[in-house]
């Protein structure tokens, strides 16, 4: 394990490596590309949601099975987990994201989903195929580097608990998996493909997904004093509780509060006896998050009561992500490796995102580090046009969208090479033999 000072950035380091490591074990790159395109290509033509990645899964095995891994499957239903031990060494973990969204695609590709309202809208399509491709590398090139490599494909990151849930399976505690040294993780995002994002410290946002139901009395609509409505309770706590981050959360402090969903009653006569309501919170302070919530709570009991509610509202948490914390220590590291792979050119910094993730779950649950970076996947002359235009949110697809297809090259080919090369960052040195 890693040892780590107060602020959790982590104070040691990867043992010396051979600095020709990552051109030598990435040379035969080109000549699997083909491979891993059609790879790509075949996991977009059939997504498959959360716990139900199957289909993936069993490619994912097989292909590590090939590799000479040690392959355990279905951790937590679809989890799948190979394990490659080359001699003494750090315990690195390299993970990807294997399930899709209910989204009906729109973007005409000939290899577009082929499951109607299912598509690998958030590229974990991407994600998958880059680890597979880098796995194949690593295992090839083992005399370049000494270790144990863990190549982990997880399901149900979209539902927010797929990490959980293979935690929970025993992942670490009944030795599924070694407890790794150090976990690494990338996500495709719409920026221009050959481009690595990265963020020091809290990179993406808590997330909580909330059920909130208000009780009310029903009865025809030309009565409405015999009535409680929950409708205008609800729609009241609505309007009222995008007032917490405007007036309760400091302007240097983030927080995001957005109703997504409102459900209430069938028929224009009729007042129903409940209002249902789906928020989503994001953070990235958990003094900020506790507030958020409590304000919701508050809010929420406030309209009842303000109604005459004979019940108060019950409030559901649909799921729950952790904020995602990059090492500022192995982020230096790796993004040195990258820089001398890549060009100092094709690396640059962002601000944290709003967007959630649950691979942090593996790191803290290790005790280990974590660096999460984004990998561009748009067309670059598209990405860079509508930079210059100041047209990106307008005309770049962004992730869940039922156009978000990143293009093939170069982004699975930057994805390879970028995993393989953290992971060697972090093993220590073999040498030729």
């Amino acid at each position: 394990m890693s040892d780590s000072d107060t602020t959790g950035t982590t104070t040691s380091k990867a043992g010396p490596r051979d600095s020709s490591a990552p051109a030598t074990v990435l040379a035969p790159l080109d000549g699997r590309l083909a491979d891993l395109v059609d790879l790509y290509e075949d996991l977009h033509r059939h997504p498959e949601l959360a716990f139900q990645e199957t289909r993936t899964a069993a490619e994912a095995a097989r292909r590590l099975t090939a590799c000479g891994y040690d392959v355990t499957t279905g951790i937590a239903g679809t989890g799948v987990a190979g394990v490659l031990r080359n001699g003494p060494g750090p315990v690195v973990l390299l993970r990807a994201d294997m399930d899709a969204l209910p989204v009906a695609e729109n973007s005409g590709l000939d290899y577009a989903s082929t499951v109607p309202g299912r598509m690998h809208a958030c590229g974990h399509d991407v994600h998958v195929t880059c680890l597979l491709g880098a796995a194949d590398l690593l295992a090839a090139g083992r005399d370049h580097w000494s270790g144990t490599l863990i190549a982990l494909f997880q399901p149900a990151e979209e539902a927010g608990n797929g990490a959980r849930a293979m935690l929970d399976a025993g992942l670490y505690s009944e030795g599924l998996v070694p407890t790794p040294d150090v976990v690494l993780a990338q996500h495709v995002a719409p920026l221009g493909a050959g481009l690595i994002a990265y963020c020091p410290g809290p990179c993406m946002a808590a997330a909580d997904s909330l059920k909130i139901t208000f009780h009310g009395t029903g009865g025809h609509g030309s009565r409405p004093e015999t009535t409680i409505d929950p409708i205008l309770m609800a729609a009241s706590f609505v309007q009222r509780v995008q007032s917490v981050v405007a007036r309760e959360i400091a302007p240097k402090d983030q927080a995001v509060v957005t109703v997504g969903s409102f459900h209430a009653g069938d028929s224009a006569n009729v007042i129903p006896d409940r209002a249902v309501v789906r928020l989503s919170v994001r953070t990235f302070d958990e003094t900020v998050r506790t507030t958020v919530l409590a304000a919701i709570d508050r809010i929420a009991r406030a309209e009842a009561t303000a109604s005459g509610a004979d019940r108060a509202p019950e409030t559901e948490v649909l799921d729950s992500f952790p904020v995602t914390v990059n090492d500022s220590t192995i982020l230096q590291d790796v993004n040195e490796q990258f820089t001398e792979l890549f060009g100092e050119q094709r690396l640059f910094p962002y601000a944290p995102a709003t967007g959630s993730e649950d691979a942090g779950l593996l790191a803290t649950a290790a005790g280990a580090p974590l660096y999460y970076w984004w990998l561009g996947g748009w067309d670059p002359e598209e990405f860079h046009t509508a930079v210059a235009a100041g047209r990106l949110a307008q005309d770049i697809p962004s992730n869940h969208s039922p156009r978000f297809v990143p293009v093939v090259r170069p982004t699975l080919t930057m994805g390879v090479e970028a995993l393989t090369a953290a992971a060697l960052n972090r093993l220590g040195a073999r040498g030729r033999r």
